[in-house]
């Protein structure tokens, strides 16, 4: 995996196994541009020594440094923005990644190109390799990562004001993480409804489908029962669109993990706070920054500036994301606690599947009407 200008370490800490760049093939080019752009714009007088420079949010932009920040000051009000690296050591697969990403993983299923399977046009006519896909895949046959139980101590501690997540594994909601926390900014497996005529189905009947290897088909219209998972083309739910403008004004802390930053509109959340909010990013790769610094870089938004001369709130830890979410729980002194609540969790989901108890995932999607959830 790429990292980019990891000998800054001022600016971004690695973790130590991420060391290797297959990067450095650019690097020359890179440097050439930047050393271009900051040429130019102290020729035209467009650049840092033209304008008072902004006053950071932290006086230390280093991984140390924010949990330093979080120690003595606090967050109050966080939210978490997450894609499917947080998954990853749970044995999910994320999409992209070269080689063991899902689309690289498609073959078998003899799909005119990858993103097919997530398409509702090609889905309407071949359902078939979706579910053949969803049953690989299915909630319930994985475990919420650290990752995923750091999310779930900072709810326990009032920190979370709001967790979007771009995965549709239902782990968040395995770890506990409550329905009123929790977007599902490209839905889920939790609910299901028919294509035809809408007819809701909980997750159990669904999964019951599923793994009996039949076609769900709706009992009212026949026509094929679709997971709530946001395909291609459809409009991500309404719960998303309805919280961004309140969330991200109150936001003082914004964690990235295990995403790419690169499926929108999800990926532009991060443009979304205000200035004075601080931007964490843990994630294997270096994701979200301008290809060169420019002379603007100060006053751009629509990139994070962690390792860039003009960056005034955002840091980087490179690395996977449970290593990561250790790290800042070691600093905050909150390893034990970390650690007691995953043994729990854990146990506790061993115990709900040896006695075919639902967990929390399934418990919510259960408390659908008899009128709208299908008879078991």
């Amino acid at each position: 995996m790429s990292h980019n200008d990891q000998n800054d370490t001022a600016a971004v800490e690695i973790a130590p196994k991420e060391e290797d760049s297959t990067e450095s093939d650019n690097s020359e080019d890179s440097l050439e541009v930047d050393g271009m752009s900051r040429l130019l714009a102290s020729t035209m007088n467009l650049g840092p020594s033209s304008a008072k420079q902004k006053e950071k949010v932290m006086a230390d932009l280093t991984f140390k440094g924010l949990g330093d920040h979080w120690r003595e000051n606090g967050f109050k009000k966080i939210i978490t923005m997450v894609g499917a690296g947080i998954s990853t050591s749970a044995g999910i697969p994320d999409f992209r990644s070269p080689g063991s990403g899902l689309y690289d993983n498609l073959a078998k299923y003899k799909l005119p190109y990858p993103t097919a399977i997530f398409e509702l046009a090609y889905f309407k006519k071949k359902p078939a390799p979706f579910f053949a896909l969803a049953k690989e895949l299915y909630p319930g046959s994985f475990k919420p990562t650290m990752a995923h139980y750091f999310i779930r101590l900072l709810h326990e501690k009032g920190l979370l004001l709001r967790h979007y997540t771009q995965n549709i594994d239902t782990l968040d909601r395995l770890a506990g993480i409550p329905d009123e926390k929790l977007i599902e900014a490209h839905g889920s497996f939790h609910t299901n409804h028919c294509i035809g005529c809408k007819k809701e189905y909980d997750m159990a009947w669904m999964k019951k489908e599923i793994f009996s290897d039949r076609l769900p088909t709706c009992t009212n219209c026949k026509k094929i029962v679709k997971p709530d998972i946001v395909f291609f083309s459809e409009n991500l739910p309404e719960k998303f669109h309805k919280s961004l403008d309140g969330d991200f004004k109150k936001c003082d802390l914004l964690i990235i993990m295990g995403t790419t930053l690169e499926v929108h509109p999800f990926a532009s959340l991060a443009q979304l706070p205000g200035p004075r909010c601080v931007r964490l990013l843990i994630n294997r790769d270096a994701v979200g920054r301008p290809k060169f610094t420019t002379w603007m870089d100060g006053d751009n938004n629509h990139f994070l500036l962690y390792n860039r001369p003009n960056n005034t709130r955002d840091v980087a830890f490179l690395g996977d994301c449970d290593e990561g979410v250790l790290e800042l729980a070691k600093h905050l002194g909150w390893e034990d606690e970390l650690q007691e609540l995953i043994s729990t969790e854990r146990k506790l989901l061993t115990k709900q599947k040896l006695q075919n108890i639902k967990p929390h995932a399934e418990e919510a999607a259960s408390t659908s009407s008899p009128e709208e959830t299908a008879p078991q």
